[in-house]
């Protein structure tokens, strides 16, 4: 069975895209109807700082097609506040929000702190958790520390069906091309300076490669470029669409 490819940028709020991406004159209240006539999809990362109304959520769901995607990113409360420990009513609270936009979400994103190390039993729980209460939505996970990179938490990746966050950067974020699911989740934060710098198009072919070869296997990958300050993130993502041959 073929699978998927999207490609998006982590987000759509920035007032440096503004004569780069967007109009002069395109009121921010429009940014994301007019960013979604380039692209099907857009991670959300407001949500980890602070969750939005629901009358935020569903303008977003008004602004855009019907099968536009969104890709949130789980409240830091959950992840850097308590570290993943008593998940439930966090869990509740960003999904009495986000099941609102049910039928147009991708995976949601979980983006782990530097400082959480691997723990069996705690992410253990947690993954149970989530596959009790929520197993009608994907999740991907983002490690930030580097005891993550071992064969017993990919194995738990694996039985739960959790994606695990392939992490380009310029500055070290653990990294490891492990596939855990059918979902494929990939960041590009910047191959130099951190969410700032551009990717040369040999690496973008590189990735382009094995793109294409994950979606021959039947994958889903979900692309995201984090890069996004002076607009290069969308001249990166366009490149990669051109060389998958994706409109």
């Amino acid at each position: 069975m073929a699978g998927s490819v999207h490609i998006g940028i982590s987000g759509w709020s920035y007032y440096d895209w503004k004569g780069v991406f967007y109009p002069e004159d395109l009121k921010s209240t429009d940014w994301l109807s007019y960013y979604a006539n380039y692209f099907g999809l857009t991670e959300i990362n407001s949500s980890f700082y602070h969750l939005p109304r629901e009358k935020t959520a569903l303008g977003w769901k008004e602004k855009v097609p019907s099968k536009f995607l969104f890709c949130p990113k789980m409240s830091k409360y959950l992840t850097h506040i308590t570290k993943l420990k008593e998940p439930d009513e966090p869990l509740a609270r960003f999904f009495e929000v986000f099941d609102l936009l049910k039928k147009q979400l991708g995976p949601v994103l979980i983006q782990m702190p530097p400082s959480l190390k691997y723990d069996e039993t705690l992410v253990r729980h947690f993954f149970e958790t989530l596959k009790r209460d929520y197993s009608e939505y994907s999740f991907a996970l983002e490690a930030r520390n580097s005891s993550w990179i071992e064969p017993a938490a990919f194995a738990l990746m694996k039985k739960y069906k959790v994606a695990w966050v392939i992490s380009q950067s310029g500055v070290g974020f653990p990294y490891s091309e492990q596939v855990t699911a059918k979902n494929i989740y990939i960041r590009f934060h910047g191959p130099g300076k951190l969410y700032a710098s551009s990717y040369p198009n040999e690496m973008l072919q590189e990735y382009a490669d094995k793109i294409a070869a994950w979606k021959g296997a039947g994958h889903s990958i979900w692309v995201f470029f984090n890069n996004c300050y002076n607009g290069v993130a969308i001249d990166n993502a366009n490149t990669l669409k051109k060389m998958l041959r994706i409109k």
